[in-house]
């Protein structure tokens, strides 16, 4: 049996709004389990897939600044 992941958390957090997509992140961040870590990834996915060139390069400069 498969089981896809990625799928399961889009269905989880479809049609969040924006209040309930912002607790989400808060919730995996603050609590620092590395179960969450799969979740962020797909929503960071979602941002890159909608991003334009700007707004991907404005994560990359701040990510990377904050891995120094």
């Amino acid at each position: 049996m498969s089981f896809n992941l990625r799928a399961a958390i889009l269905e989880n957090v479809s049609g969040h709004n924006e209040e309930q997509v912002e607790a989400t992140i808060q919730d995996a961040v603050q609590s620092g389990e590395e179960k969450m870590l799969p979740g962020l990834g797909v929503l960071f996915e979602v941002f890159w897939n909608h991003a334009d060139e700007q707004e991907k390069e404005q994560v990359i400069s701040q990510i990377a600044e904050g891995l120094k």
